[in-house]
């Protein structure tokens, strides 16, 4: 573990997340992700400049100039080659053409099911959540999602949701500490960051994990990069409150 680090849990997150793009021929992203935003723009200004990206505001490889706050903002058209709609994304997952999809859950259980739904109490529900939209399509048929959380403890990471929004083809999760691996029916643990420990990962995780070694750092390169397009860490805001 390094003694000083000099990145963010953003940084990590964002570099690990754009490091799994390196072979995708296509990625897709939601409303309210930021950090797939920053991922997806990294992996094609050092890893893949072939990738195509495809986002909700229905532009195909936009070329923002700055990093917005908001991603359905017109900097994710900003010199799109082409235009798609949200419709043509599920006609592309549901025939086995979309490589890459971000998702996330506000619960992730053992087997890799995500909660975007409710928490109730019996009959009664105590926690409404936005709901799935299209994940439950998307996550079934494309050939990778990555899932994505910022929250790393055992109410996001339990054995078994309490309701399923969505199930399929999770090939990774990342999340605020650590990079998860679906091997098998399960979750196993593939890495975790260097700013927290395995003692810590296991007190915050709600079912069983291996140690595993820890996830490589950013380089100064993927941080200059970040930081250049980013001076106003917009990539931290999935961290604020």
């Amino acid at each position: 573990m390094s003694e000083e680090l000099n990145y963010s849990k953003a940084d990590i997150m964002v570099v690990t997340m754009a490091r799994l793009l390196k072979d995708a021929e296509n990625a897709f992203m939601g409303v309210a992700s930021n950090l797939p935003f920053f991922a997806i723009w990294l992996a094609k200004e050092l890893y893949n400049p072939n990738l195509v990206w495809l986002n909700i505001p229905g532009r195909v490889n936009p070329s923002p100039s700055y990093a917005p706050k908001s991603t359905v903002h017109a900097q994710l058209s900003h010199k799109g080659t082409a235009s798609v709609t949200l419709a043509e994304i599920f006609d592309m997952s549901a025939r086995g053409e979309l490589d890459v999809a971000f998702l996330s859950g506000i619960q992730i259980d053992f087997q890799g099911y995500f909660n975007l739904s409710h928490i109730s109490d019996g009959t009664r529900i105590m926690v409404q959540f936005p709901g799935g939209a299209g994940s439950a399509l998307i996550c079934a048929n494309s050939r990778r999602v990555i899932l994505w959380r910022t929250r790393h403890d055992k109410r996001t990471f339990n054995e078994k949701c309490q309701v399923v929004t969505a199930s399929g083809n999770v090939y990774k999760v990342v999340t605020s500490d650590v990079v998860f691996k679906k091997d098998g029916p399960t979750l196993q643990l593939e890495s975790i960051h260097p700013h927290t420990t395995f003692e810590e990962v296991v007190e915050n995780t709600g079912f069983p994990i291996s140690p595993a070694p820890f996830t490589p750092e950013p380089t100064n390169e993927e941080l200059g990069l970040l930081r250049e397009f980013d001076p106003e860490n917009v990539r931290e805001i999935e961290f604020l409150g």
